[in-house]
């Protein structure tokens, strides 16, 4: 009931974003640790595949990488401003799927009301 393909990919991307999140605050926290590499994460064009090729998209997990950004003196490659930037684009983004997944479940529980 819960596993239609909308439900899943929302579900994933909620998952994707909130470790995105996670990565983004840790580089920020380490933006002056000597030696630390910014870390991404990525999971959009796995899951616009696994949805185009009709597969289940709960198969689907975020990747964590290092960033191959060129580094300061230090060896840290933590950019504040493409973080911040990232930063609102991600929350933006994690707001509008648990949006759409609350309007999902809101409509399912207007039917099992029977209003």
């Amino acid at each position: 009931m819960f596993e239609d393909q909308a439900s899943s990919a929302l579900r994933v991307a909620v998952t994707g974003l909130a470790a995105r999140q996670q990565a983004i605050a840790n580089n920020i926290a380490n933006i002056e640790t000597p030696g630390y590499r910014a870390r991404k994460v990525k999971f959009e064009e796995a899951l616009q595949s696994a949805v185009a090729q009709g597969q289940s998209p709960s198969g689907v997990t975020p990747s964590v990488m290092n960033s191959l950004e060129p580094t300061r003196l230090n060896g840290n490659n933590v950019n504040l401003d493409q973080e911040t930037l990232q930063h609102i684009d991600t929350s933006m983004r994690y707001s509008l799927a648990i949006r759409a997944l609350d309007g999902k479940y809101g409509s399912l529980r207007e039917a099992i009301k029977g209003a």
